[in-house]
């Protein structure tokens, strides 16, 4: 599912509350409000207790009676009043909800939600957070083999910035689908074909983008294979003086001694692909940068 995207200039805990609390967001966004308004008994709701009250009294006055019915009634009333009181109560002022609300308020335009772009815009937005994602969350990442610093600098502004130009692009299209309805004559679709390749190009873009993004992810995810086999093949090599004393004692070293000294060779191989990757990695960073 697409997290809510938050320009980086946001604060740090601001953006962590909206991103958890998208589908809230969502809400504002439609006019509904947390905050409270208005008395939390309508005062038209009053107005039949009134009445009640009053008829109540004239009953006693004039025949004497208990007026017990009416009075059944009030209480009744009273309690769909009390009902309504406590539906309306407002929220605590320092819940999820007000807090958020105001600060969707005071940050409005700094943020984007899932409304907020048309379907074609969701899945390159979709593919750019997949890729993010794959960045921070990979070993040599948080072994700070890449540089981790710039990465969390980098990453939520790129992320921002495409988001940005995704949420324009779904704008213009669902604009020109709508200038396009009931049909087209020769003269219109001549006027339109200058805008539709300025849009087409916008497009191709953004996607150029998002795709430097997934080769960067791809080079981190081939690094971290790398380092992962040079994890298992240093492994091995701590136990191989065990291995070399069982096959000089069983004789056996006529047959095994060059295939066991292949293993410091795939070490040393494995050793120089790591390299390779991260240095790969970063030349698709600096790619990305310019």
């Amino acid at each position: 599912m697409l997290r809510v995207v938050v320009d980086p200039e946001v604060p740090a805990d601001v953006a962590d509350l909206m991103r958890r609390n998208g589908p809230l967001l969502s809400r504002y966004r439609t006019g509904w409000n947390p905050e409270p308004s208005g008395p939390r008994v309508p005062v038209a709701a009053l107005i039949p207790l009134g009445a009640l009250t009053v008829l109540t009294v004239l009953v006693t006055l004039l025949t004497g009676a208990t007026g017990l019915f009416l009075a059944t009634l009030c209480t009744v009333y009273l309690m769909v009043l009390a009902c309504v009181h406590l539906a309306r109560k407002p929220l605590p002022a320092d819940s999820v909800e007000r807090v958020l609300y105001r600060h969707s308020r005071l940050y409005q335009g700094r943020f984007l939600v899932l409304e907020d772009f048309d379907v074609p815009s969701r899945a390159l937005l979709g593919r750019v957070q997949q890729a993010i994602d794959r960045i921070m969350g990979s070993r040599v990442n948080a072994m700070g083999m890449l540089d981790s610093v710039r990465n969390s600098v980098m990453l939520p502004a790129e992320e921002w910035e495409i988001a940005r130009l995704l949420t324009k692009l779904s704008a213009l299209r669902a604009r020109h689908r709508h200038l396009a309805r009931g049909g087209r004559t020769p003269e219109v679709a001549a006027a339109m074909a200058p805008l539709e390749r300025a849009l087409a190009a916008s497009e191709a873009a953004v996607v150029a983008r998002v795709e430097a993004l997934e080769r960067y992810a791809r080079h981190v995810a081939r690094a971290d294979r790398a380092l992962a086999s040079r994890g298992q093949i240093e492994a091995l090599l701590a136990h191989l003086p065990e291995y070399e004393q069982l096959v000089a004692e069983t004789g056996a070293a006529r047959f095994s001694a060059p295939e066991i000294g292949t293993l410091s060779e795939d070490a040393a191989r494995l050793q120089q692909a790591l390299r390779d990757s991260v240095r790969s990695a970063h030349e698709a960073f600096r790619y990305l940068e310019g």
